[in-house]
């Protein structure tokens, strides 16, 4: 398991030193520096100021002196300062952030329990109509355009029914209603592999065994099938971290809600490169460490995994 840990743990940062890499990368490959972008804007700004601005931005110097300082101070926690407000990007960030990781993980908590509940009840229900309905509904879900659910949620509940406020206003409605927005979008892909899990588990000979054995079917699919095609699904878990950050962006513009969503719209349409930078950082690093945890779970799903890294080593010994 040590063994293991370390090689996922390494991949992990090698993963996020390769995104930090073409994010700088990207960068240089813009008309000019981030702070000709930014003040060029403006007209009353002279060469005189830009080039200072630029000194103490580090824009100053050579490709490679200007890789190695922002990496040496990424290390340290530093991610540089905003060109709009003068703060650190970090300080910028982290006050808008908490409100995107309530929204993130309620929704992402939400998805999960849809996901099994669409799963438990495609699977367990009595008419075989009613089976190819509910299986029907991830794909519904996955078509349906966040923004668009969202927009039309706001102009029933809001301006129809009077029973939401298009501003948040602290109730549960306020919180709810974007939660189970995005929550919709997000479960589609797990619900889907689940299922295509499920059916593949359900061929298995050991299932013909406790059916003959007179296991109840909810039996059969909660303490057996279940468990065995959580792998996949829990995979898909971890590829879905990126659609759920950019659905809470989308999620927070169309609700009014304060967080990630308001920054990222400032910070393109500023042009302001650094905060852009922080948040293309944060997404990748947020990427990584989920996909980090998935990995660490599938041994407790599936010791196999570890049996399998452990019995090719001497195999390649030999």
């Amino acid at each position: 398991m040590g063994r293991y840990l370390a090689h996922r743990i390494g991949q992990a940062l090698l993963v996020v030193w390769l995104a930090y890499t073409l994010i700088f990368l990207a960068v240089q490959l813009l008309p000019s520096d981030p702070v000709t972008i930014f003040l060029t804007s403006d007209s009353a700004v002279d060469q005189a100021a830009i080039d200072t601005m630029k000194s103490q931005y580090g824009y100053d110097q050579p490709l490679l002196v200007q890789y190695l300082q922002q990496l040496a101070a990424l290390l340290r926690g530093d991610v540089g300062f905003s060109l709009t407000s003068g703060e650190p990007v970090t300080e910028r960030i982290g006050g808008a952030l908490g409100s995107t990781l309530a929204l993130a993980g309620s929704a992402l908590g939400t998805a999960v329990v849809i996901a099994l509940a669409v799963v438990a009840a495609a699977t367990l229900a009595p008419s075989p109509v009613l089976r190819r309905a509910l299986a029907n509904l991830p794909p519904l879900f996955s078509a349906v355009p966040v923004f668009w659910l969202g927009l039309v949620l706001l102009e029933l509940l809001s301006i129809r029914l009077g029973v939401l406020s298009l501003f948040p206003d602290g109730s549960f409605l306020s919180l709810a209603v974007p939660v189970v927005v995005l929550a919709l979008h997000v479960s589609a892909p797990m619900a889907q592999v689940l299922l295509k899990s499920v059916e593949q588990v359900y061929r298995q000979p050991f299932i013909n065994v406790l059916r003959a054995k007179g296991a109840s079917p909810a039996w059969i699919f909660y303490r057996h099938a279940l468990k065995n095609a959580a792998g996949p699904a829990l995979s898909i878990l971890g590829i879905t971290v990126g659609t759920l950050f950019a659905g809470s962006v989308i999620t927070e513009t169309v609700f009014a809600r304060a967080g990630l969503g308001s920054v990222v719209l400032q910070a393109v349409t500023t042009q302001d490169v650094p905060l852009v930078q922080g948040l293309v950082l944060l997404t990748a690093t947020v990427f990584v460490a989920v996909n980090l945890l998935v990995d660490l779970l599938h041994p407790l799903l599936d010791p196999r995994i570890l049996n399998a890294r452990q019995g090719s080593a001497p195999a390649l010994a030999s």
